[in-house]
């Protein structure tokens, strides 16, 4: 076994049990990125707005991604991409 199989066994526990936790508490953890996001936003008078949100909304994802590791949707997510508008 390589190395990098083995620090991959390794974590592997630890992937399962964070995910567990963003399962249980992903309201706390998204109010928490919120609530963040508004201190740094308040702090840095709005300066840097734009790449706060974006921030924001990156880990609101990764932690979605990460509560729904369960095994049970493929990749992807289970709901389909909305389709576009239609060309008039």
């Amino acid at each position: 076994m390589g190395l990098l199989d083995s620090f991959k066994a390794k974590l592997h526990p630890a992937k399962d049990k964070v995910s567990g936790l963003a399962q249980q508490h992903g309201d706390k953890i998204q109010h928490g990125l919120d609530r963040a996001a508004k201190v740094v936003d308040e702090k840095t008078k709005g300066k840097y707005s734009d790449r706060i949100q974006t921030g924001t909304g990156k880990a609101k994802d990764a932690m979605d991604r990460l509560a729904h590791q369960d095994g049970t949707e493929g990749p992807g997510g289970g709901t389909p991409p909305a389709s576009p508008p239609p060309a008039s």
